[in-house]
């Protein structure tokens, strides 16, 4: 797949970014992946592989945050020769970019991090694709933004938006289906993420709460709406995933979502 292809209106078809939200081991990678990527051939959807190598935003010190950043990021290297896929994981300071790049396709920007200027400069001077994560306190139109950001370091850069929430009160929140065409109006795909939109931030547990029972809800909505691509955070048995498992959808429920997802797609032609 030629990730640069993914163009705003270039296909009926919505492409997949999945996977664990973090690299918890090798074998769990590379297993997840495996699992992914015969769904998505047999689908014939296209699939970027998620696995964020460290977790820099987390409410409690001791908090799982990865593996270590060169373990983590080779085990996303490996996961990408073997499978022949483009992974994509998040950064969170400017030089993090130029390491990360080595081993990933596509550089991601986290929603807290959406207006960094150096974060974004530095990930549009790897020439790799950028995904710039909408704020939780944005609106879809101001993400205009972070795209002329990145596009006048480098002009040929590709670009996408991915939606995935707005703040709706101290522990919710909210998705606004307005911000995918508002966000499209920049001729750049735009995701949704339908997993992150689902949580409940600020929980007084210090762990993050979430409603994966309406995953499939979002990601109807958001494929009727017109969006590009999807960003869902799957694990074998997210009640023991050691990050974000209270929002993530169970592995085996993925396939017969996408089948409903591409039924959704095909109807709205």
């Amino acid at each position: 797949m030629d990730i640069h292809r993914l163009k705003y209106g270039h296909t009926n078809r919505f492409f997949l970014m999945a996977g664990p939200c973090a690299i918890e081991s090798r074998d769990m990678a590379l297993r997840i992946a495996e699992r992914i990527s015969g769904i998505a051939e047999k689908l014939q959807i296209p699939f970027i592989f998620k696995g964020s190598y460290r977790k820099a935003n987390r409410t409690k010190l001791d908090s799982f945050t990865g593996i270590g950043d060169e373990a983590a990021l080779k085990i996303l290297g490996e996961v990408g020769s073997t499978f022949d896929l483009p992974t994509v994981t998040d950064i969170h300071e400017a030089h993090e970019a130029a390491m990360a790049a080595q081993y990933v396709d596509v550089l991601q920007i986290p929603a807290f991090l959406c207006r960094q200027t150096d974060l974004l400069v530095a990930a549009a001077q790897t020439n790799k694709v950028v995904n710039v994560k909408k704020g939780q306190f944005l609106s879809g139109a101001s993400m205009g933004f972070a795209v002329e950001k990145i596009k006048s370091i480098n002009a040929n850069a590709t670009v996408f938006l991915t939606d995935r929430g707005n703040s709706f009160g101290y522990g919710d929140l909210v998705v606004d289906y307005r911000n995918i065409p508002e966000m499209q109006a920049f001729g750049v795909p735009v995701v949704m993420d339908c997993t992150h939109s689902l949580q409940q931030p600020n929980q007084a547990s210090g762990v993050t709460g979430g409603k994966p029972a309406l995953i499939a809800t979002i990601a109807k909505a958001a494929i009727a709406v017109g969006a590009d691509g999807l960003f869902i955070e799957t694990h074998p048995d997210p009640a023991t995933a050691k990050s974000d498992g209270a929002n993530m959808l169970p592995l085996d429920q993925l396939e017969a979502l996408l089948v409903k997802l591409l039924r959704i797609r095909e109807a709205i032609g």
